[in-house]
């Protein structure tokens, strides 16, 4: 199905002939009508970024180590013979004898001037800049023409790439993507460039090299019969859509392709990306809570996903849905992920790469490509999250002795993903919430709460000693944080009357909903129990935030009363 929708991509695309792909070309070289040399031009800065004139030109197809010349327009070793190493000569013979045989063909008369050149050409005296390279491209320019352009010439190469290699004497098959007779074509004429960790002359996503992945006697790409059109077209679609920054994301070692089957104005590349605060609510508004007033967008919507694997694409990822499906299934994904800030305030939603990377002390370097997985295919398709997620959070949490707002996203919306109608809760401190894991979490925040206020210049606290014990075995741990908590609020009752009043108060009403601690927390209850610390460390800042403001607003007026 992945290859069949490519295909239908491609053919809604403004293509080049076939056996033509948009290429940067660095030099020309231009020539008169009679073959005669008239210079060369460049037409690259010489940047990185600058890697020339962009022409609609022939391309050889998959090329590898052998010798294999490309019609007109080539490297400069091929073109003009320039030396890289001792198959030089034999690439530069290679492209003159396949301008010859498109001369003879055509009888084009640009063709003919090129391969007039070419008989008569001496490197020596040539005259080439010294900036030009055997690996640079180059082509010519006849008259102001380029002979690559010719419909005569675009003929002949599609032509000669059809019946290359015997395909006359091989039997026809059905090819697997549009279901037509042909010969298949062996290797397939592009590649997929551009995956994370790839080669860069492409990855082949039709390719067995070895007899393991051989069956009934095919072998190479005949394990899977394509025609020539579609095995460009395929790969055509695949390049464009990776090239084009609306429709790729690239998370770690995965590329993700987004398209729909017409044309379609929405996108989720920029929710997985750099979500918009309003943008989300507004997708919430109109795809979530207003659904059952709303039609639902039919478009067909199709996702891949690529990795490298050796010399080829390894299919990760394809999902095939409607946008009205996407627009509801991501509008939860954002709705599960709703979190207080750490300061108590409103937070902002996250895109697919901060939830991942909080799962790894290093993302760049760490990343598993089942974690984006796992959460662009619920952003996409629904359904819940999987517990191995949650594990992996809940380690995290226990090697950093700490939490995060990101990693607390994703454990709240690991533990609420599989329970319909509770995407909007546990979005903050619940008071109501009486479970022994979530109110273990929110008592050691209070405790590590007294602690700071007691030792405000201690380097460090409880958490970074106990945060893994107490949230895995209360039991073990708790009975001493609280004698040691009674230390810190007897010197506060001395020192700090109003905060040992606050903070005392917290802890009787937690310890009163808590008759006992548990001797071991589960997997999720070690979730909850993040969120209830977490939760409970948000709204006790937002309480001494407002604190602060009451005492300064009560100032000024007593200041204004005064004068």
């Amino acid at each position: 199905m992945l290859l069949q929708r490519l295909n239908e991509y491609a053919r809604r695309m403004e293509l080049p002939p076939k056996m033509y792909k948009v290429t940067p070309v660095p030099w020309i070289v231009d020539l008169d009508k009679q073959g005669g040399f008239i210079g060369f031009s460049r037409t690259s800065g010489g940047g990185k970024r600058d890697r020339g004139k962009q022409l609609t030109a022939p391309y050889p197809g998959a090329r590898t180590s052998g010798i294999k010349a490309n019609l007109l327009v080539d490297k400069a070793e091929y073109v003009l013979g320039l030396p890289k190493d001792d198959k030089s000569a034999a690439r530069h013979d290679d492209f003159v004898e396949l301008v010859r045989e498109c001369a003879d063909a055509t009888g084009d008369a640009g063709v003919s001037a090129v391969l007039e050149f070419l008989q008569n050409m001496d490197p020596a005296t040539l005259g080439v800049p010294e900036e030009l390279t055997a690996d640079q491209w180059v082509t010519f320019r006849v008259e102001g023409g380029f002979p690559t352009d010719s419909l005569k010439v675009q003929s002949f190469w599609a032509n000669r790439f059809s019946s290359a290699d015997g395909e006359q004497k091989k039997e026809k098959m059905n090819c697997i993507i549009c279901g037509s007779k042909c010969i298949p074509v062996s290797p397939h004429p592009a590649n997929v460039k551009g995956i994370p960790g790839g080669q860069t002359s492409g990855l082949a996503i039709i390719s067995a090299n070895s007899v393991a992945f051989e069956s009934y006697g095919l072998e190479r790409s005949v394990i899977a019969p394509t025609c020539a059109t579609c095995a460009e077209n395929y790969a055509t679609a695949a390049n464009a859509l990776i090239q084009d920054e609306n429709t790729h994301l690239r998370v770690g070692p995965l590329i993700y392709l987004f398209w729909t089957k017409q044309d379609s104005s929405f996108s989720p590349l920029a929710f997985f990306s750099k979500p918009e605060p309003d943008e989300v609510k507004a997708l919430i508004k109109s795809a979530w809570k207003g659904r059952q007033y709303t039609s639902i967008d039919e478009t067909y919507f199709y996702a891949t996903a690529f990795s490298a694997s050796g010399a080829r694409v390894a299919v990760r990822e394809w999902l095939e849905t409607t946008v009205g499906n996407v627009k509801e299934n991501l509008a939860r994904w954002f709705m599960l992920q709703q979190l207080v800030n750490w300061d108590g305030g409103e937070g902002e939603p996250y895109g697919l790469y901060p939830l991942c990377a909080s799962l790894y002390r290093n993302a760049n370097k760490e990343m598993a490509p089942n974690v984006p997985r796992a959460l662009l295919r619920m952003a996409l398709y629904g359904g819940s999250l999987p517990m191995w997620l949650l594990y992996q959070a809940v380690r995290r949490n226990r090697a950093e002795q700490k939490v995060t707002r990101p990693r607390m996203a994703l454990i709240k919306m690991i533990l609420l993903s599989g329970e319909k109608g509770k995407e909007d809760t546990m979005t903050q401190l619940e008071i109501s919430n009486t479970t022994p894991a979530y109110l273990c979490g929110r008592l050691f925040a209070e405790l590590e709460a007294i602690q700071r206020a007691a030792m405000s210049n201690a380097n460090t606290t409880i958490a970074d000693r106990f945060f893994g014990t107490a949230s895995s075995a209360p039991a073990s741990v708790f009975g001493r944080l609280i004698r040691g908590a009674q230390n810190h609020l007897g010197k506060l009752r001395k020192e700090k009357r109003a905060a040992y009043e606050a903070l005392q108060q917290r802890l009787e009403e937690i310890q009163q909903q808590l008759p006992e601690f548990p001797a071991v927390l589960s997997l999720k209850e070690q979730g909850l129990f993040a969120l209830g610390y977490y939760h409970q460390r948000a709204a006790d800042r937002a309480g001494a935030k407002a604190s602060r403001d009451n005492a300064r607003t009560q100032e000024k007026n007593d200041n204004d009363i005064l004068e």
